[in-house]
């Protein structure tokens, strides 16, 4: 059973999504896609300043496995990216929930739906 810490939202691409203090999200992947992808060995992060849309692919994750998109969850501007993760991949195997990928300062306005609570979320992955 996977892992699925109660305070944070979900995208069915298996992102997390938390809600900072400042109004910017911490996006990072969920316990299930790191165990799914198995060993992650690269991880390709968006630019600092980049706008991003909602659903867009800003990064990739790659494992011993398969290498997928990096989605985001939202519309805005990434604002920081976690380079010590870029680094070494492998603290997301780790623990997938500290070892954030990227921020982003939402836009103006950008609806904060479609992610899942965390019920659904394990509804989902079941």
């Amino acid at each position: 059973m996977s892992n699925v810490p109660a305070d944070l939202k979900y995208t069915d691409e298996h992102e997390w999504v938390r809600t900072e203090a400042d109004g910017s999200v911490t996006i990072g992947l969920t316990d299930h896609a790191q165990s799914t992808l198995g060993d992650i060995v690269f991880l390709e992060l968006p630019e600092v300043g980049r706008a991003v849309e909602a659903g867009e692919a800003v990064g990739v994750v790659e494992s011993v496995k398969a290498a997928s998109d990096i989605f985001s969850p939202v519309s805005g501007k990434v604002v920081a990216v976690n380079t010590d993760v870029a680094d070494v991949p492998e603290d997301v195997n780790e623990d997938a929930y500290e070892a954030w990928l990227f921020k982003i300062e939402l836009k103006a306005g950008a609806p904060g739906n479609g992610l899942l609570d965390a019920a659904a979320y394990a509804k989902l992955i079941g």
